[in-house]
């Protein structure tokens, strides 16, 4: 499988899945004009990686400043795929990094962490 790069612009984030490493990254903004045509190759990737490296462990590291409700939803969706594949085995780690200081991007943290059982949700400061 090819890596998949996908460069930030002003509305939607960067994305970086090196198939090596097994490690994503989503860093900047989301408020794409349509989250689900935006998400789609990411969604795709990821499930394509999921299915054919049945024991390797994903690290996702979200940096995202700001999303839109949209956007919510495509990341509540990315993370039952993630935790599908927590609940059959695979190691799963996501850490949620936000800025110190920025309570809305905690909470959001908080409140996808609580949706999710099997995956290692980790909420991670970062100072600026």
């Amino acid at each position: 499988m090819e890596n998949l790069i996908i460069e930030k612009t002003t509305a939607t984030p960067e994305i970086r899945f090196d198939y090596a490493t097994g490690i994503l990254e989503l860093l900047g903004e989301s408020y794409p004009e349509d989250t689900v045509v935006f998400y789609a190759p990411v969604f795709e990737w990821l499930k394509n990686f999921l299915n054919n490296n049945k024991e390797r462990a994903i690290t996702v590291n979200l940096e995202i400043i700001y999303f839109n409700s949209s956007s919510s939803k495509a990341l509540m969706n990315f993370f039952d795929l993630l935790e599908a594949a927590a609940n059959a085995g695979r190691k799963v780690v996501v850490n949620w990094i936000y800025a110190k200081g920025n309570e809305g991007a905690l909470e959001y943290g908080e409140e996808f962490k609580e949706d999710l059982d099997a995956l290692e949700f980790i909420l991670v400061e970062k100072n600026v």
